[in-house]
């Protein structure tokens, strides 16, 4: 669900930005003032819609258009073959996506919905609210660029650029260009076709260059900061499981989970993955240590089968289970100090790997457990382990990690995060922010869609390739429609399936 305090201060502030306007524009001392102000800074206001619109950069767009011309030329022949395949592409993944989304709305497998390339994003639903900063200026980034790359593809075709502009509508940000619209209708459908691709052109390579920078990030921040040497903690959700005197804390580095080394964040999620698929790990304990008193406490089943044999509700005890050396093959159970017998061993899974590694007589105990509930060390010198029972995908939700680790103690551990999780945004296909964005950005415009760029691509396509074998420009017009039609309602059902998966689930 849309989360209500957010709907209601988002709806709050543009009420009293239209009741301001309303008040300001019908009264009679000030609409006169406050409508030239307006138009002097050219802001333009509706309901839910605000624009700002300026000449200023017209000489910056000139000046880039003049930048090599030669280069300039063979940079948007590109974007122009770019933007044809990537209208065919944009089809073939919303086409795609929205059989996905239709599987994952008769299923309840989450793995379907974790296979989509595009997913609708809603701030407070899907986006959490600490990453709606990145978002926001990701986005404006994003279409900032798509921009510029209209207005200089525009200047080399002698097309005039009367201005740019910034806009938000209810909470996304965007930008704008606007062309002189007599100089674009008497070009050619090629010169018409580089101008349209531009956009998402650019778009695709910021998603490049910010790629580019994400994996040289290393690189760059090597003297500052080093890697592969465990996973630094940078949050930890408080009430978590990973929260607590002995739990995790902010600036600990990870460096195992059991008897897996942790080097990174990827490492991190693979252990983690592992160790939900694979076999509870059992522990080599020394026989003396499994003194009688300890397994007094009589085993029972739990629900789902499984064998509990501490009653007490303790937070210090567990119940493991082993096998006797010489005795009956039959397991045996035993409520047990968790802490005091798992501190210092090693990892096993039955007694012959206990006997392989210790000269002294030792046993295999494994936590009994429920289902799916596992028993981790977590390792983070110079601390004592982190000890964890539960869900291993607990644990990865409950603590944010880098793989960057400050080479001095004056360093700020959330700027490679920062840098990381920016970067990530520029794509918005399922990755995270420019890459998010941007890839989005290029994907959605060149659907053949009303009011997109794909409509004008798709337009000027069929005038510079149907002109021969369609002579009749009401019919090409008429194909053109009918596939704009098409990729309009194909682009509508993914938006709004997408919504509702996202809102009502």
């Amino acid at each position: 669900m849309i989360p209500v305090p957010l709907l209601v201060c988002v709806m709050g502030v543009w009420c009293a930005v239209y009741l301001a306007d309303t008040l300001l524009r019908s009264s009679v001392t000030h609409r006169i003032s406050y409508e030239s102000w307006l138009a002097s800074r050219g802001l333009m206001l509706s309901p839910f819609h605000l624009r700002w619109q300026t000449t200023m950069f017209n000489r910056l767009f000139a000046y880039c258009a003049r930048i090599n011309p030669r280069a300039q030329y063979l940079w948007f022949n590109s974007g122009l073959v770019f933007g044809v395949v990537a209208m065919v592409g944009s089809v073939v993944l919303l086409t795609q996506t929205l059989q996905q989304t239709l599987a994952q709305m008769t299923t309840d497998n989450p793995r379907i919905g974790s296979q989509q390339a595009l997913q609708v994003v809603v701030p407070g639903v899907n986006l959490p609210t600490s990453q709606l900063a990145y978002f926001f200026i990701a986005l404006l980034l994003s279409g900032v660029i798509h921009e510029l790359g209209h207005a200089v593809a525009a200047l080399r075709e002698q097309v005039r650029v009367n201005g740019f502009g910034i806009f938000v509508f209810v909470v996304y940000p965007g930008a704008f260009v606007d062309l002189f619209t007599t100089h674009l209708n008497i070009i050619s459908p090629a010169q018409q076709l580089r101008i349209f691709c531009a956009g998402v052109w650019h778009n695709f390579v910021l998603c490049v260059a910010a790629l580019a920078f994400l994996f040289l990030l290393p690189l760059f921040l090597f003297p500052m900061y080093s890697t592969g040497g465990g996973a630094l903690v940078t949050e930890v959700v408080q009430g978590s499981a990973a929260d607590g005197p002995r739990g995790l804390s902010v600036g600990d580095i990870v460096t195992g989970l059991e008897d897996c080394p942790v080097r990174g964040v990827d490492d991190w999620s693979s252990c983690l993955s592992r160790i939900s698929l694979t076999p509870q790990t059992g522990y080599c304990v020394p026989s003396a240590s499994l003194q009688p008193s300890w397994a007094h406490g009589r085993a029972f089943k739990r629900l789902d089968g499984t064998m509990d044999c501490c009653s007490n509700n303790s937070l210090t005890d567990l119940c493991f289970s082993y096998m006797k050396p010489q005795g009956k093959n039959s397991r045996e159970y035993a409520c047990m100090p968790v802490r005091k017998m798992v501190t210092g061993t090693r990892v096993c899974h039955t007694n012959n790997d206990c006997a392989a590694r210790s000269h002294a007589a030792s046993i295999c105990v494994t936590p009994s457990l429920e289902n799916q509930t596992r028993f981790i060390r977590v390792t983070h010198p110079p601390n004592t382990h982190m000890l964890f029972v539960g869900y291993p995908p607990h644990l990865q939700y409950a603590v944010s990690l880098t793989n960057f680790l400050p080479r001095f103690g004056f360093l700020h551990l959330d700027l490679p995060v920062f840098l990381e999780t920016f970067c990530k945004y520029p794509f918005m296909f399922k990755v995270q922010y420019v890459v998010s964005l941007s890839g989005a950005l290029a994907v959605v415009n060149s659907v053949p869609c009303f009011a997109l760029d794909g409509q004008w691509m798709l337009n000027a396509l069929l005038e510079a390739t149907l002109v021969t074998v369609v002579t009749d420009r009401q019919k090409r017009e008429l194909i053109g429609f009918c596939l704009l039609l098409a990729g309009s309602a194909l682009l509508a059902a993914n938006v709004a399936l997408g919504l509702w998966m996202v809102t009502a689930r």
